[in-house]
């Protein structure tokens, strides 16, 4: 039997405004892996998740799992592809679980009340993002890194195939952060598709494959322990960062400007 990518893009461009962000791009994730987009400010990272998703008007063809995006009934795409956008709100006097529960509305007939099935949904999503004891306090009680957990719960509780993430670690501490790495490795175990926007480049390196962008356009894409992506990530960064192999993964750091002489405190 084929095996389809997840996520497969042709030719695909699309404008904000006046202004066309992304140029021509061709993609093709696999499905169970974790991809990560890559690069600085400005380079059609979002945008092209955006696109991804069918959240954007664009020219050129995008296909989920094998079937053009347009093609799939809103409900039934809505069902196989979550969506975890940037700065995303919601109303501050829903409670936790009212917010997380919205994940699983693809999946509920008109006008029914959750099923048990979606009780349990929501459950192991609020319990994957530590945010099961708050389930009754509202939005507006909750700090930024809170907020984004029970958003993550909100987008796990489709139990969606494919999973896009823009900027997830948005307000999440470096503890979180784990968690949240850990959270997806299982993912990707139980046969789920990651694709991740981030701007932690060393936390992107712990990826089976990253997606590197400049201009809107991708100038690379490859496993993550290939040396040819490490000076890809290297070179769209103006050579500014340096990938090196620490305690068995990869890290990027800064690069040391070779006429500046660190400055030790006494």
């Amino acid at each position: 039997m084929a095996q389809f990518p997840a996520i497969d893009a042709r030719d695909l461009t699309a404008r904000l405004g006046d202004a066309e962000i992304l140029h021509g791009v061709n993609l093709s994730l696999s499905m169970a892996r974790w991809t990560s987009i890559v690069g600085p400010n400005g380079a059609g990272k979002s945008t092209l998740l955006k696109t991804l998703a069918g959240l954007l008007p664009h020219s050129g063809g995008v296909k989920l799992m094998g079937r053009p995006l347009a093609d799939w009934p809103h409900r039934l795409r809505a069902q196989q592809l979550a969506w975890l956008g940037q700065n995303e709100t919601s109303a501050d006097d829903l409670t936790v679980w009212d917010v997380a529960m919205l994940g699983r509305l693809p999946h509920q007939p008109w006008f029914s009340p959750p099923s048990a099935a979606d009780h349990a949904a929501v459950q192991r999503a609020l319990q994957s993002t530590q945010a099961w004891e708050w389930r009754a306090r509202t939005l507006g009680q909750l700090s930024g890194g809170e907020r984004q957990r029970v958003l993550l719960a909100r987008a796990l509780a489709v139990e969606a195939e494919v999973l896009l993430m823009d900027e997830p670690l948005a307000n999440l501490d470096p503890p979180h952060q784990a968690d949240w790495l850990a959270l997806v490795q299982d993912l990707v175990t139980q046969g789920k598709t990651v694709v991740s926007v981030l701007h932690e480049v060393g936390m992107a390196l712990h990826a089976d494959e990253l997606v590197v962008m400049a201009q809107g356009r991708v100038a690379h894409q490859g496993p993550c322990a290939d040396a040819s992506t490490h000076r890809a990530l290297e070179a769209v960064f103006d050579h500014r960062i340096e990938v090196h192999a620490l305690q068995g993964q990869w890290v990027a750091l800064p690069r040391m400007n070779p006429l500046k002489k660190p400055n030790h405190a006494d």
